[in-house]
Order: structure tokens, then sequence, then C-alpha cells
């Protein structure tokens, strides 16, 4: 009688196999899906954390360059591009409110950024130093020599103005702030001479400067403020 009774119960063993199994392979495929989404939410953290990591470094970095300005300092971060194809100027997060006026210079961990041009309530607007608008007295690290160095209307060129063919500028030399006409603080990083070109026929060299700043990467930046002795005979000049 046992192969009767085997074939009688066959149907319902297959039944509770194919069962067992479906519910297997869901409850895997459910679990399986589960630690996708855990996974997924363990990068997102874990890319936070890194995104944390690299802003601390770069305020570290921004920090120390801090410490070697004379002059009171506001870190201020940007917050926005002004569209406008003919121009470099950007947008930060500190106005008047916190007491930034228009003529300021603005400098990242790297050399001068640019200068606030406009101040609202709660933003500013910064001309980088690559606009052709933007012009900075400037001196060759090296051995003095002082000239203007002018945005080229190219994120990553500046230009030194009216350098005599005979000057002693040489590719490599540093270019900082004079501090010449008090607005911006002196001995401070503005490029690298790039390019010295003497024509036979011309008056003056061309020297292109590749700007210290990191125009297209900084996120947090100083505004400078000048002591008041400093501001005050800067205003009876002009």
């Amino acid at each position: 009688m046992s192969p009767i009774y085997f074939a009688a119960e066959s149907p319902y063993l297959v039944s509770s196999s194919v069962g067992d199994f479906t519910r297997s392979h869901a409850e895997l495929r459910e679990e399986n899906e589960a630690l996708q989404r855990r996974i997924l939410a363990l990068s997102q953290t874990s890319q936070q954390a890194a995104a944390l990591r690299a802003e601390n470094d770069r305020m570290r970095t921004l920090l120390g360059s801090q410490a070697r300005l004379p002059y009171e300092v506001l870190i201020a971060e940007l917050v926005g591009v002004v569209p406008n194809p003919s121009s470099f100027q950007i947008v930060i997060d500190k106005g008047s409110q916190a007491g930034v006026h228009v003529g300021q210079a603005v400098l990242d961990a790297q050399g001068l950024f640019g200068q606030v041009v406009e101040v609202t309530r709660y933003t500013s607007r910064v001309l980088l130093v690559s606009d052709r608008d933007h012009a900075v007295p400037v001196q060759v690290n090296r051995n003095g020599v002082r000239s203007i160095a002018g945005g080229t209307g190219e994120p990553d060129v500046l230009e030194l103005e009216n350098v005599p063919v005979n000057a002693d500028i040489r590719e490599g030399d540093l270019i900082e702030t004079s501090g010449l006409g008090g607005r911006f603080p002196a001995g401070y990083p503005v490029g690298v001479v790039h390019s010295v070109i003497v024509e036979p026929t011309s008056t003056y060299a061309e020297v292109l400067v590749r700007p210290s700043a990191s125009l297209d990467r900084s996120r947090h930046l100083l505004v400078i403020f000048k002591p008041q002795t400093e501001t005050d005979s800067l205003e009876l000049e002009q």
C-alpha cells in the first residue's frame, strides 16, 4: 500500500516544496533589496564624510593663511557666480551687516582673489583678479621691480602693464602685492610669471602671469579689514 499512499500524497508534497521555495526566493530578494538600500545609505554617509573632511582641510589651510596677515579678516563663503560671460564676478555670503564694504581685498588660501565691488545687507559681489576691469599694484618678490597686474578676461592669465623691455623680470618670478595705494595688503602672492615676450620693435615687454589664487575652485575666502588709521589715510589721499 505504500506506493499508493506515496502517489496519493505526492501532489501535496510537491505543492509544499514549491511554496517553501517561492517563499525562500521572495525572502532572499527582499533581504537583498534591503542590503542594497543599506549599502547606498552607507555610501552616501561615506561621501558626506569625505566632503566634510575635504572642507575641513580647506578651512585649516585658509586659517593658516589668516595667521600670516596683520589685518582683521572675515571668513566668507562663495554662494554664487554672476552669470555674465564677459565678466568674472562671484557672490559671497557676507554683506554690510557683517561690516563688508566696497573696495575690500578678498583672498583665498593661495593668494589674492579679487576685491569687493558691490555690497547688499547679506551678500557682496567680488570682482576677480582675472577680470578685464581689475588691476592691482604689484612688485617682483626677487628684486622689488614694480608694475600693475591687470586681468585679461582669461581665467588663468594676468598681464603686467607697461613693462620696459629691459626690466629684470624672468619666468618663474613670484609677483606679490606692493601695498601701494593702500587698498591691497602688501606682500601677498598674486601669481607667478609664466612668460616674458620681447618684440624687437616694441618698447614694452609682454609679461604674462598665472594667478596664485584658485579662482575656479576656492569656496571659502578671506575679506580683509584694514586698520582704521590706514582707511582714514586712504580716504584723505583719494
